[in-house]
């Protein structure tokens, strides 16, 4: 049996980052984090891992209910941990101006949170670590947040002694710290994985300076994108939310297809609005109702040949497949724990959006009848588009924040289609209330992405052995 890499989480949640490892069957959970009831309750029962106030020595998969700051990882004791996984929020970071001449200019005060993740990694000093956060971190305060953090990881030994401070910790430090070598920097976008989905994050790998062995680190980035890119074809044909909530491609949906899209058929003469109008003639008239034409023109597809095509339909057939969602129309299913239930909404709510077509949102109503009280943001109360990835599933927010169904009769998503949409398979459980659902499903990094990331970097640990 080939090894396994043991690793770790931290930041946890419902666990999708841990599931998208362990499905590539080459590694081993032993440790999850994370500070929320709800979240922790869901890992437990997904992952067959004890539920736990502290480290216990020995028994793995636990996961732990704790503020990461009471967490000590040494009481792992020496299993070896190879991996640490995690998305530590970052929105604790700040940015000073230096009062003095000496030391003018800008100062990044390290989150706290941040600095356990970073703690983690100077205490078990695996081999490789995956961190994951937001997009927006890049940018955020001119960049020298992300700096600071690109740096630390590199000179892990150096560096050190500035974030205990950020945490409060003694400078416990092993005899040797090694810092780590960026192997993979980068913003990706989920769907180009085969997610649908439109959702970036923020992924930094790291490998251990000394299993590089003085080699450059240029070599190994070239070849964890190499596998990590291995599959080109979603990013071009998309898997969309249709194929995902139906079970079937998208050659094998015309008369689902068609049915849903005739029956927006003279919307613009009821909304009457200059928007409604505008998109009688820049979209609905553009229409073929021929699912396969219409699924390349949304998508922007071209140019294509037909054998590439077929190609792709094969892939989205093998990914639904591989999910579990092939043959299986998610709105025909039960699920134990009520992840299929509906959201609550407004009645006026719920009358507007039978006016705002597939793609569109709040501003097809503005100026008409159905025009909801909630102005000033142009993105919400946003309609699926049947043959698109959709937009991003968010874990908070209230107000139209939510996506809604591509089906004219439907309004909002139930949590089981947004996870869907996020790549869980049917058979994993959520719990708690339905915002505790929504949460869990909305802060996940997509199961299917971090197989893609975790697959890359077993190919890195495995040149390296």
């Amino acid at each position: 049996m080939a090894k396994k890499y043991k690793m770790m989480s931290l930041f946890s949640g419902a666990g999708g980052l841990d599931l998208g490892f362990c499905w590539t069957g080459k590694y081993e959970l032993l440790l999850a984090n994370d500070i929320k009831d709800f979240m922790a309750k869901t890992f437990s029962i997904n992952f067959g891992a004890e539920l736990v106030g502290s480290i216990r020595h020995g028994r793995f998969p636990q996961v732990v209910l704790n503020d990461v700051s009471n967490v000590d990882f040494q009481a792992l004791g020496d299993v070896g941990v190879d991996v640490i996984v995690g998305g530590p929020p970052c929105q604790d970071f700040s940015v000073l101006r230096s009062s003095t001449t000496e030391r003018s200019g800008i100062m990044v005060k390290r989150g706290r949170l941040y600095g356990h993740f970073v703690r983690a990694l100077v205490q078990m000093q695996p081999k490789a670590f995956v961190f994951e956060n937001v997009p927006g971190l890049v940018t955020a305060n001119c960049g020298a947040a992300y700096e600071t953090i690109i740096k630390d990881f590199s000179n892990l030994d150096l560096r050190w002694d500035e974030v205990r401070k950020a945490i409060k910790r003694d400078n416990f430090i092993k005899a040797r710290v090694q810092g780590y070598d960026i192997i993979f920097n980068g913003v990706v976008n989920a769907s180009d994985f085969g997610v649908p989905q439109a959702r970036k994050r923020l992924i930094i790998v790291g490998l251990r300076k000394d299993l590089a062995g003085g080699q450059n680190s240029f070599a190994f980035t070239h070849e964890f994108k190499k596998v990590l890119y291995q599959n080109k074809i979603f990013k071009k044909y998309p898997l969309t939310t249709m194929e995902t909530f139906e079970g079937k491609t998208v050659p094998d949906l015309q008369n689902e297809y068609e049915e849903i899209m005739k029956e927006y058929d003279g919307i613009w003469e009821e909304v009457s609005t200059f928007k409604a109008l505008k998109w009688k003639r820049e979209v609905w008239d553009r229409l073929t109702f021929d699912v396969v034409k219409d699924y390349l023109l949304t998508n922007n597809i071209t140019p294509f040949c037909q054998g590439e095509l077929e190609i792709a339909f094969k892939e989205h057939e093998n990914l639904l497949k591989e999910i579990g969602y092939l043959s299986s129309k998610v709105s025909e299913l039960k699920f134990s724990d009520g992840s299929d239930c509906p959201a609550k909404e407004d009645q006026e709510v719920v009358t507007a959006m039978k006016m705002i077509p597939p793609d569109e949102n709040y501003e097809f109503v503005v100026g008409s009848q159905w025009e909801l009280r909630k102005k000033g943001v142009s993105q919400i109360y946003r309609r699926l588009h049947p043959l698109k990835p959709s937009y991003t599933v968010v874990a908070y927010g209230g107000g139209g924040m939510a996506m809604y169904h591509y089906d004219r009769g439907r309004s909002a998503l139930s949590n089981r289609e947004k996870a869907r949409l996020q790549t869980f398979p049917d058979w994993f459980k959520f719990t708690g209330s339905y915002s505790n659902m929504k949460a869990e499903i909305g802060e996940a990094v997509p199961p299917l992405l971090a197989k893609q990331i975790a697959e890359a970097l077993s190919w890195i640990l495995e040149s390296v052995e």
